[in-house]
């Protein structure tokens, strides 16, 4: 049995997606939630969906790519809730169809400032305040691009998934004799709004090349995050963890 009742989690992009399931996931164990997102709208009906569930949750508009908006959302979840015992960091986005020589500035600094940058602003806060109170468990959402490559014009977001198993790895040494645990998650392709954005081509070819012949959901990866945050994962830290039904094995 997983028990967290009672813990206290932040999960930033949390309006739709892997994000949503994880606080959905989380409010269902008791744990209190910090919904995370830029999205005001999506966010305050997440936090209303979980509250009528039974669970406990607040809204805190926040941009990852801002030191001041992350500062004052780990700031308002301990004052909310008393403490911070877990930080999901899953917010991030895809990035323009272009090959190196055609990718635009805009589109790489938009890339990086948000998957890359916004995690490491995260971490950096959230160490912070767990530093305080003795330790606590980050998750830092990656992707098996972060693995490996495609070829397909997508070099910004594999940049910058790489970026955030490096950053894992790094603080997962720098605080393992302070009570934290920082692993890194790895979904391949799931089936969230970002999926259902890529072309029937790119589609067709992910379900192919998945050794399971399927999607994964949401659900799926919050689980393992669930896991990952949980007791009965307390040797694991600098760990990536590859959900993916098989695509990296190949």
């Amino acid at each position: 049995m997983i028990d967290l009742k009672d813990k206290v989690a932040l999960v930033t992009g949390s309006s739709s997606g892997i994000g949503k399931a994880t606080a959905v996931v989380f409010a269902k164990e008791m744990t209190k939630v910090a919904v995370c997102d830029i999205r005001q709208k999506e966010g305050e009906e997440l936090v209303e969906e979980i509250k009528k569930a039974g669970g406990e949750a607040v809204f805190i508009k926040t941009n990852v790519t801002r030191l001041d908006d992350v500062e004052s959302a780990v700031n308002k979840t301990v004052k909310t809730f008393g403490k911070l015992d877990f930080g999901i960091n899953n917010a991030g986005i895809g990035c323009e169809n272009a090959f190196i020589d055609r990718t635009s500035k805009e589109n790489w600094d938009n890339v990086i400032n948000i998957n890359l940058t916004g995690v490491w602003i995260c971490m950096k806060y959230e160490i912070a305040q767990m530093l305080k109170t003795g330790g606590g468990v980050i998750v830092n959402v990656a992707s098996v691009a972060g693995l490996v490559a495609s070829g397909l014009g997508f070099a910004p977001y594999h940049a910058s998934k790489h970026g955030v198993i490096g950053l894992t790895k790094a603080a997962a040494l720098e605080y393992a004799q302070k009570g934290i645990r920082v692993n890194t998650v790895c979904p391949g392709f799931i089936n969230t709004a970002m999926f259902a954005s890529f072309s029937q081509e790119i589609k067709e070819g992910a379900v192919a090349g998945t050794p399971i012949g399927r999607l994964g959901e949401p659900e799926e990866v919050a689980d393992s995050i669930l896991w990952l945050c949980s007791g009965k994962s307390s040797l694991v830290t600098g760990h990536t963890l590859v959900i993916d039904g098989g695509y990296v094995a190949q």
